[in-house]
C-alpha cells in the first residue's frame, strides 16, 4: 500500500515539456523485473545520462541539479504520461521520491496508476503551474495547491489521503457488501453457489 498523502510542501522540479510519455519517464531497457522497486535509476535515464550506459550524469538535466535533489513535488508540461499503460513510470517516479505532479493535462491510465501508487496528479493551468514560488504546498483536506483550487474524483482523493489501492478502499464497505449479499441470497437463491 502506498503511504498516506494528506499535505505535502516541496520545492518544485520544473519539467514543463509537453507530451512527456512513459518511454520517456523510463525506457523499457530499464525494467529489468514485474516489481516496483529498483526503477528510480531508470527514471528519466535518456535526459539524466549522458551515457546511460555507464550512468554519467548529464548536470544540465533538471533532475541533476543540486536544487532538486530530493524534491517531492514535479511541474510537468500538458499530456503528461501519454504512451503505452506502463505503470512502471510511477513506479520509478515513487521510487525517486515524487509525490505530486502538476500539469495541464494527464493520460487518464496515467493518471490512475499514480492515485493507485500514490502519487498525486494535480491539474492546473499552465500559466498556474509556471507561476507557482517555491515551496509549493499541495493539500488534500482544502484541494489548494499553494491557495489556488484543484479537483480530484471523490474515490481517488480518498485512496490517496488513507493510503489505499481501489481494493482495500473497497474492502473499507465489507459490512455493507455483506449485508446486500444476505439480502440478495433472500431474493435470488437460483444465483448464488452455496
Amino acid at each position: 500500500m502506498p503511504e498516506p498523502v494528506v499535505r505535502l510542501t516541496s520545492v518544485a522540479i520544473p519539467f514543463l515539456e509537453d507530451n512527456i510519455d512513459t518511454d520517456i519517464i523510463i525506457p523499457s531497457r530499464e525494467m529489468k523485473g514485474t516489481g516496483k522497486t529498483g526503477l528510480a535509476a531508470g527514471l528519466f535515464a535518456n535526459r539524466r545520462y549522458s551515457d546511460p550506459a555507464t550512468r554519467t550524469e548529464n548536470q544540465a538535466f533538471v533532475l541533476n541539479r543540486p536544487a532538486f535533489r530530493g524534491a517531492r513535488i514535479l511541474k510537468a508540461g500538458a499530456n503528461f504520461g501519454c504512451g503505452s499503460s506502463r505503470e512502471h513510470a510511477a513506479w520509478a517516479l515513487h521510487e525517486w521520491g515524487i509525490r505530486a505532479i502538476l500539469a495541464p493535462s494527464f493520460n487518464p491510465i496515467f493518471f490512475g496508476n499514480c492515485v493507485r501508487n500514490g502519487i498525486v496528479p494535480v491539474a492546473l493551468a499552465r500559466d498556474l503551474i509556471e507561476a507557482l514560488e517555491d515551496p509549493v504546498t499541495v493539500d488534500l483536506e482544502t484541494m489548494e495547491v499553494n491557495g489556488h483550487g484543484f479537483e480530484l474524483p471523490g474515490e481517488a482523493r480518498q485512496m490517496l489521503m488513507l493510503g489505499l489501492d481501489p481494493i482495500a478502499l473497497t474492502l473499507r464497505e465489507a459490512p455493507a457488501i455483506a449485508a446486500w449479499q444476505q439480502v440478495d441470497r433472500g431474493l435470488r437463491p437460483w444465483a448464488w453457489l452455496d
